[in-house]
């Protein structure tokens, strides 16, 4: 047990954090609210994590993507918890699958624009790493009142609907129950999956509901005799089983995934897993209370990776980004992560912690390099401030040596995890793996933060701006007036560097407790291994 008073502080930071964080899960776990899912469990039909519960195998792990999507936004329309669907990476029959599951509790299970983003993002996934999906559907379709947001574009709604027609030609099996409403475009989600079931009196499946049919044809018909399990299994053949309860629909699921193939493995080396000597508890008390402070981010790898062991490359070039070999549960990874304390560089100059220099630029280009050939999945830790500037880097050609670590990471095709254990700042973003540049899974821990650059630069900066456009009309801003402004530009920018802002929008799959990075890690691989890799690795026109 370290005694350190400062590492104590830090200690009681983050598990206070981390705290926070299961409260404010459990809260979106309660999905529509109590009211909600007393109506929803009238009707007999269980709820999105029940279903989920049930599917899982028991005593295994399971990984939550995108629990956070919709955080604090459409507040007028009266939020979207978790974006209406409930997605889960887990086991169904020793088989890892991801599962999309509507949650009719919230909005009755309608699509805002960040549950379409959602459910493409668990579409990619899966197609990713070839695993199977599992569709819960529960869904009133889009959400008419922003159905310009949700209707029309690329990566909108019909989205979905194209992916399971891609995903079908490639192989990748696509199981949909339909246990609640499916209605109108949203009828071509399970109808295209492989195989559909659908529990009677409670699900249907139609392009136009009763009312619809009515105002349209005239024509009088109860939903049940135009679209329910009766019809399409016995009439239209468009479901292919008839369940009588959510409970047998999720067994029959359950049965029909422990029937499929194997196929190829992607050969990523895994051995016996053995825990870190070192206490993975002591994560807690590493990382600064105060995100400017440097620290001994190796200290904190040590806590990751089985019996604390690891192999540097080019351990005494290129300080500030620390390139090793290690194993994660077994799984062999390379990991690039910015070394927060202030280094020596090899010329005897100082280095800052967290910044990004042309030799260390240099060094993560060609680890990245030397993993991609020899079959090693990357894993990105992420405290980064940026990379250097100044006369001296640019005379360098910082520049350069930035652009081949990012075109080394774009055109990785080993599969990439990251993890924002602090700051992620800018281009240093870009380079060690951000959202842009496809990441398997990208999860943050509670005391993150995104943003084109640290609060009070960029405050400074857009207060002087603002200060510069008032003089040019020939306003005099007085020094109170410039303090009140800085304070207010602040503490808007500093919201949208938080975490919760982040995984609301899906920058990031979710906010993790630490000690959960080994688990996404090893999970994560075991995904990826399901998909080889067919494409040669390049850097295209930048050499390293």
């Amino acid at each position: 047990m370290n005694t350190n008073l400062e590492f104590n502080k830090n200690e009681d930071s983050l598990r206070l954090m981390v705290s926070e964080l299961k409260k404010q899960l459990e809260q979106i776990k309660l999905g529509g609210g109590k009211k909600a899912t007393e109506r929803h469990k009238s009707k007999g039909k269980l709820t999105a994590r029940e279903r989920l519960e049930l599917l899982f195998d028991k005593n295994k792990p399971t990984v939550e993507i995108g629990a956070f999507a919709g955080w604090g936004m459409y507040k007028e329309q009266g939020g979207c918890v978790a974006g209406g669907t409930v997605a889960m990476i887990g086991y169904v029959k020793k088989r890892l699958c991801i599962v999309a599951a509507n949650d009719a509790t919230v909005k009755a299970g309608a699509y805002f624009p960040i549950s379409v983003k959602k459910n493409l993002r668990i579409q990619e996934i899966s197609m990713e790493n070839r695993i199977p999906i599992i569709y819960l559907v529960d869904s009133a379709g889009a959400f008419l009142p922003m159905q310009d947001e949700v209707f029309p574009d690329k990566e909108h709604f019909g989205r979905i609907f194209r992916n399971n027609a891609v995903m079908s030609a490639a192989g990748i099996p696509q199981i949909a129950a339909i246990m609640g409403s499916c209605v109108a475009g949203g009828a071509y989600l399970p109808i295209m999956s492989d195989e559909a079931l659908i529990v009677e009196n409670t699900g249907s499946v139609f392009l136009a509901g009763s009312y619809l049919v009515k105002s349209a044809i005239g024509e009088d018909i109860d939903n049940e005799t135009l679209g329910g399990a009766t019809t399409h299994c016995e009439i239209s053949g468009v479901t292919d089983y008839k369940m009588k309860d959510d409970k047998e629909c999720i067994e029959t699921i359950r049965n029909l995934v422990d029937k499929f193939g194997h196929n190829e493995k992607a050969g990523f080396d895994r051995i016996e897993p053995e825990k870190p000597e070192l206490d993975e508890q002591e994560l807690y008390g590493i990382i600064p209370e105060d995100a400017s402070k440097q620290y001994d981010m190796l200290e904190l790898i040590k806590r990751l990776v089985d019996k604390s062991e690891v192999e540097q490359y080019k351990e005494e070039y290129g300080k500030s980004i620390i390139c090793c070999y290690a194993r994660v549960d077994g799984w062999a990874v390379g990991i690039v992560a910015n070394q927060r304390k202030v280094v020596k560089s090899k010329k005897g100059e100082m280095q800052f912690g967290g910044v990004i220099y042309s030799d260390s630029a240099d060094k993560a280009a060609r680890f990245i390099m030397n993993c991609n050939q020899r079959k090693i999945p990357l894993v990105f830790l992420q405290d980064v401030t940026g990379f250097m500037v100044g006369s001296r880097s640019e005379h360098g050609g910082i520049i350069k040596d930035g652009a081949k670590l990012v075109a080394a990471v774009a055109n990785s095709v080993v599969p990439k995890f990251t993890f924002i254990v602090g700051n992620s700042y800018g281009a240093g973003n870009y380079a060690m793996c951000g959202k842009a540049y496809d990441p398997r899974l990208i999860f943050a821990w509670p005391n993150s933060k995104i943003a084109v650059m640290g609060g009070d630069q960029a405050a400074k900066t857009m207060l002087q701006i603002q200060v510069a456009q008032e003089k040019a009309k020939g306003a005099e801003v007085s020094p109170e007036a410039e303090k009140e402004l800085l304070d207010k530009i602040k503490a808007k920018y500093t919201q949208t560097m938080e975490p919760r802002y982040s995984a609301a929008r899906l920058w990031t799959d979710g906010i993790i407790d630490p000690l959960d990075t080994r688990k996404i890690i090893s999970m994560g691989i075991e995904a990826a291994n399901h998909a080889p890799i067919t494409k040669p690795f390049s850097v295209g026109i930048i050499q390293t």
